[in-house]
């Protein structure tokens, strides 16, 4: 990496300006949950689940989406196509505040999410562009938990607009707060990928590209690891509403549940970036799933059983979120770690693949919310054993132990290092 990117944005900013961005689809997503009520009454959907394809539909055209700007990124370099996609997701969300009916909502939604599919590829090339193999990890986990903040308010601040005006007001919001990030970037953020590692906007130079993204066993495993647990958070932010509000009656105080379940994770990534170098990261992401896993399946038992009261219920998620932490920013680094010759499309291949089985594993999930949090439960449980299958096929049956790490461009391996 040049001199110049390093002089010109310092690794506290840098790590601000890469979680801001990716803020902007946890914004989109989480900041809608306290509206969907009022949307549906508004737009004639009377069902509470038809409700949640305001979330699904954003996550699908993201998921689509990213499969055009890995590419794009790798042979335009990093900025252009960044700036472009958030301006994208400026128009559609300002569109969406004069959307006549449900089904041009969640056009416009589709619309929004494909705008931040270039926040969803890029942010990572960027991070993968600058950092490798540890360092990268302990980037990745302040950068999420920076990212997290989002969450931990996004509900609070959709009840507030919600108490000052109708919920287009939501999108007036998530539109001029793009806005901002969209000037910062322009202003502060240098291309980081150079000429000479570009890579040519062909058939064939594409083709290649995918290629070595699709044949990297270790790297395709972690991405399709990520997707099983992504899937099952989904699931749960998808009925989440719900489950606070209709089971455990908390009404306006569910954004508050929402947002100590993120804090949780905010906590978590940045335990993670503190023990990372020391631990490594397959040792903090396998445990971490196996914990996972496990508690998925306690929280199942509970559900099935009936005796499952709020605060079991909290104690339980708790420590499968935190877990979370662990598992997703370590796996995401694992799986970006050997191909940072083509940072670009292996992000786009995982963004595509993580959101759009998300967001069909999680639409799924949500669309079998019964009145109890058994779906939900099930969901974790069973992606968790998906996930942990992943992980073996990726170290080839063995876990918590040592893997290659590999240089700056990606190419050549060389044993981690304790």
């Amino acid at each position: 990496m040049s001199d110049h990117f390093t002089r010109v944005l310092s690794r506290p900013e840098f790590i601000a300006l890469i979680a801001a961005l990716m803020a902007l689809n946890a914004l989109a997503i989480d900041v809608m949950l306290p509206a969907l009520p009022y949307m549906g009454h508004a737009l004639g959907v009377a069902s509470e689940n038809e409700r949640q394809y305001v979330v699904s539909s954003y996550m699908l055209g993201m998921g689509i989406a990213v499969l055009a700007f890995g590419p794009l990124s790798d042979r335009f370099g990093r900025r252009g196509p960044l700036l472009v996609g958030i301006g994208i997701y400026i128009i559609a969300a300002i569109a969406a505040v004069f959307a006549p009916s449900f089904a041009v909502l969640l056009v416009l939604r589709f619309i929004q999410g494909m705008g931040a599919a270039s926040v969803r590829v890029i942010a990572m090339s960027v991070v993968r562009d600058r950092y490798s193999g540890r360092e990268m990890a302990e980037v990745m986990s302040l950068t999420f938990m920076v990212f997290m903040a989002i969450p931990i308010i996004a509900p609070g601040v959709g009840q507030v607009l919600l108490l000052t005006g109708p919920w287009q007001t939501i999108f007036i919001f998530m539109g001029g707060l793009a806005a901002i990030f969209w000037f910062w970037t322009f202003r502060r953020l240098p291309e980081s990928l150079p000429m000479d590692a570009r890579r040519p906007l062909t058939l064939s130079g594409i083709a290649q590209s995918f290629k070595i993204v699709f044949t990297n066993r270790a790297a395709i495993s972690y991405g399709l690891a990520g997707t099983f647990l992504f899937g099952a958070l989904f699931g749960f932010i998808s009925s989440s509403q719900q489950i606070y509000v209709d089971i455990y009656g908390l009404g306006v105080y569910f954004p508050v549940a929402f947002a100590a379940m993120a804090g949780l994770m905010a906590v978590s990534s940045f335990t993670n970036s503190r023990i990372v170098r020391r631990f490594g990261m397959r040792r903090l992401s396998h445990g971490a799933m196996l914990t996972f896993t496990i508690f998925s399946g306690i929280w199942l038992a509970f559900a099935m059983s009936g005796f499952l009261p709020l605060w079991l219920f909290f104690s339980l998620l708790a420590i499968i979120m935190f877990s979370f932490g662990w598992a997703s920013s370590n796996m995401n680094s694992l799986s970006m770690e050997p191909l940072g010759n083509v940072a670009g499309t292996a992000s786009s291949v995982f963004g595509f693949i993580q959101t759009v089985g998300g967001a069909l594993i999680g639409g799924y999930t949500g669309q079998h919310f019964d009145g109890t949090t058994v779906p939900a439960a099930t969901g974790y449980f069973l992606m968790g054993i998906l996930a942990l299958i992943c992980v073996l096929i990726a170290e080839k049956g063995r876990l918590f132990g040592v893997g290659e790490q590999y240089s700056h461009a990606g190419a050549e391996p060389v044993m981690e290092a304790h």
